[in-house]
């Protein structure tokens, strides 16, 4: 069983929006402060997915 695997600059750009959320800086697209962890590491991904980087697929549900 192989872990996913994420590109060099997917992970350099989730560690820069995970630094923003702990600075407090972070927004969202609707302008309101992130205050979940979770939702920083998504936005984190969705970034990564918009400039082209490889990100593995979302799991689905059995």
């Amino acid at each position: 069983m192989s872990k996913t695997k994420y590109s060099e600059k997917a992970q350099d750009k989730v560690g820069k929006v995970m630094h923003e959320f702990k600075e407090g800086k972070l927004k969202s697209s609707s302008g309101k402060k992130v205050t979940s962890r979770k939702q920083a590491v998504a936005i984190g991904i969705s970034e990564a997915k918009e400039k082209g980087l490889k990100v593995p697929a979302k799991k689905k549900s059995k």
